[in-house]
């Protein structure tokens, strides 16, 4: 039955006028946020508008809310529906309304400052754990939010801590692979042992890194093959970087000359190949000075190694190539003999 209300006015006619003024409020609210945003945008200072994009749209929904609420306190509700006015359930509300305010707010500043620090590297690594960390933020809040939720309205979360207990111990055991690599991965980005573009050896692979990702890392080969390795094993490795500390490399070429040859001419000879090296090839350098070492006597040769500089680490097969071209047209002109292994048989009758 109806019942009388303030000024002789009914419930519901109340409850109405009511839910008018708070939709009006509402509707200003949203627009002097709408303006306030607008002006956020012309400042430096992102903080503003992160402030604005988590309690903006939720403070207009807290305003509907508390209409609501209002409304059907003043309203003549049927005893059947009179639970809704239980405080509990307003604030279910307000924990949604906190939760929404609080998981926009931290996604938005770990977008905003996240990717910042992220632009100033070269591997992606950074962006996806910011992505996880995003994601992992949301869902930490939200499941944090239902369990106040279960506990304000009086439901028994024992059995839901233990179920998820279980759950999770599973999904640990089965992701632990997944983990590995993942703080593998992690570890990379904070080491750094290596970045994009670098020429690097894991287990006798050599090539260059196109790719550090959050479970794995792809390196190119010389021979153009895309090899990918798990983060943990690429922590778990040697890793030789032949792009620090700067991009020079030292290149050994090994020589053989005929046993009888004048060894200082030899020296001689492939010390002035590898000036006129550095004088007509671009990506060999007289500075380190190459020089020439005489290692030992081999069976059919003595064996020498001359060790030049090039300022890539990619162009190891085109200076052994320049190189060696130079060394068998100038050795042909010196007269100096490259021998080709051979054996002397002596038979006694």
């Amino acid at each position: 039955m109806a019942t009388e209300s303030l000024f002789g006015i009914s419930g519901n006619l109340l409850a109405l006028i009511v839910s008018v003024a708070g939709l009006i409020i509402a509707l200003v609210m949203y627009g002097i946020i709408g303006w306030f945003r607008k002006k956020a945008e012309q400042t430096e200072s992102k903080l503003d508008d992160l402030i604005l994009a988590a309690f903006g749209t939720p403070a207009v929904v807290a305003v509907l809310v508390v209409t609501m609420f209002l409304s059907l306190q003043v309203a003549d509700l049927p005893p059947q529906f009179q639970f809704i006015l239980d405080s509990k359930y307003i604030n279910v509300v307000w924990i949604l309304l906190g939760a929404w305010i609080l998981s926009t707010f931290l996604y938005k500043m770990i977008e905003t400052y996240g990717h910042r620090i992220a632009a100033g590297t070269e591997s992606d690594l950074d962006d996806r754990m910011i992505a996880l960390a995003q994601i992992t933020s949301k869902y930490v809040i939200w499941f944090a939010a239902l369990l106040l939720i279960l506990y304000v309205l009086e439901i028994n979360i024992t059995p839901f801590l233990a179920g998820a207990g279980i759950a999770g111990l599973a999904v640990a055991l089965a992701a632990q692979d997944f983990l590995s690599n993942f703080f593998g991965g992690a570890i990379i980005a904070v080491d750094k042992p290596f970045k994009l573009k670098d020429r690097i050896m894991i287990d006798q692979f050599v090539g260059d890194v196109i790719q550090v990702g959050a479970r794995s890392t792809r390196m190119r080969t010389l021979d153009n093959q895309i090899v990918t390795f798990p983060n943990k094993k690429v922590m778990d490795s040697y890793v030789i970087n032949y792009a620090q500390p700067d991009l020079r490399l030292k290149v050994r070429v090994n020589v053989g000359v005929a046993y009888g040859s004048d060894i200082e001419k030899v020296r001689r000879v492939l010390c002035e190949i590898a000036r006129d090296a550095s004088k007509s090839v671009s990506y060999i350098v007289e500075d380190p000075e190459p020089i020439v070492y005489f290692l030992e006597f081999g069976d059919s040769s003595l064996k020498f190694q001359l060790v030049v500089w090039t300022n890539d680490f990619a162009m190891t097969l085109e200076t052994q190539d320049a190189i060696n071209t130079r060394i068998a047209r100038r050795f042909a002109e010196e007269r100096i003999e490259i021998p080709f292994p051979q054996m002397d048989v002596h038979m006694k009758k």
